[in-house]
């Protein structure tokens, strides 16, 4: 089982990453969180690594339908997007497949919110497709 919903776009990084928080925003996700690996490893280890961020994306009424069933599942939460250069016009957005929540947890009850954090997700993520075709 793939652990992730993934595109490749060509796109910025910068312009990649705010497509993503806009795709998100428009399936009802707000970004809670945003890490930035590369800022965060040269701070931490004085290393350079290529841009990456993490958006901690969240969708209440989904966390609060998940925790409903299994209230452990915050150790989980939120759904984390991956915006990652490749290089100066290629960018990948990836999302971590909300089935992973009803594999580790074996708990069914939860496919349902799973199902549909997935289908958002990666309606978000298709949105950000049509850009391969572009400049």
């Amino acid at each position: 089982m793939s652990y992730a919903l993934t595109t490749t776009v060509k796109r910025s990084f910068a312009d990649a990453l705010q497509a993503a928080r806009t795709s998100l925003l428009d399936q009802g996700f707000g970004v809670l969180t945003e890490i930035d690996i590369q800022a965060t490893m040269k701070a931490k280890l004085d290393v350079d690594v290529p841009p990456q961020v993490i958006l901690g994306a969240c969708r209440p009424p989904l966390a609060y339908a998940a925790l409903q069933v299994e209230p452990s599942v915050g150790l989980l939460l939120p759904c984390n997007v991956v915006v990652r250069y490749l290089n100066d016009k290629t960018t990948v957005v990836e999302a971590l497949d909300p089935k992973i929540m009803v594999s580790l947890t074996h708990n069914d009850g939860l496919s349902l919110v799973a199902d549909e954090a997935g289908r958002r997700l990666a309606a978000a993520l298709k949105t950000l497709t049509p850009a391969l075709t572009g400049s």
